[in-house]
């Protein structure tokens, strides 16, 4: 085993992973089924099993967004950096993130607000359809929520993990209550390496 060759790590971790979750007796609905097991892939934490809601429809409704070419925004660079840009280029989608913009720091140092919330404002100058993928910023989960409250934007899709303890779970729950496709981690759980995750489990099904 300690001989694996690296082209087969990928492909017998996610046979330790469903061996794992048979064993928990845990069922995972097939459509998502491949996000489940990428994101657990990428944190090692097999909570992610059952803490992961997903509105009716959401990976399919993504997928279809990133194959018509949709922009991806994420609330931290890791996240961005974590995405494949290979595949989401080729399909004609871009990642964004505002968070080190000048223009988004010295707004949000006038208004007395975090840069998320500002990023999240921002994006709503973006012409194509957006998914958001938000993993460290509960002010990102909830002004999102007001701008689609607002009608001002309306996301394919929402990928709802920010992790930590303030907020957190309250911006998550707020995110469901909106009446637009979603991925959330319920509870503290979630990150960027989790949001990025979610992205490229819909991305290679795309790209097989």
């Amino acid at each position: 085993m300690l001989n694996i060759k690296p082209m087969d790590i990928e492909k017998r971790s996610f046979e330790i992973i469903t061996e794992e979750l048979e064993n928990r007796n845990i069922k995972i609905a097939p459509e998502n089924e491949l996000v489940v097991k990428r994101v657990i892939h990428t944190s090692a934490d097999f909570d992610y099993a059952e803490n992961l809601a997903f509105s009716e429809g959401a990976v399919a409704r993504g997928i279809e967004a990133l194959r018509s070419g949709c922009d991806i925004v994420t609330d931290t660079q890791m996240a961005k950096s974590g995405i494949n840009k290979t595949i989401l280029s080729s399909l004609g989608g871009e990642v964004h993130c505002f968070m080190s913009d000048e223009d988004v720091a010295a707004e949000a140092k006038q208004r007395g607000i975090t840069r998320a919330i500002v990023s999240m404002e921002k994006a709503v100058s973006l012409k194509k359809t957006l998914i958001f993928a938000i993993g460290n910023a509960p002010t990102a989960l909830i002004r999102l929520h007001e701008l689609i409250s607002e009608k001002k934007i309306s996301p394919a899709l929402v990928i709802g993990v920010p992790v930590g303890f303030v907020n957190i779970i309250e911006s998550k729950e707020l995110i469901m209550t909106a009446d637009i496709p979603y991925i959330v981690a319920k509870g503290r759980k979630g990150g960027s390496n989790v949001a990025a995750a979610i992205c490229n489990a819909m991305l290679y099904q795309i790209k097989r």
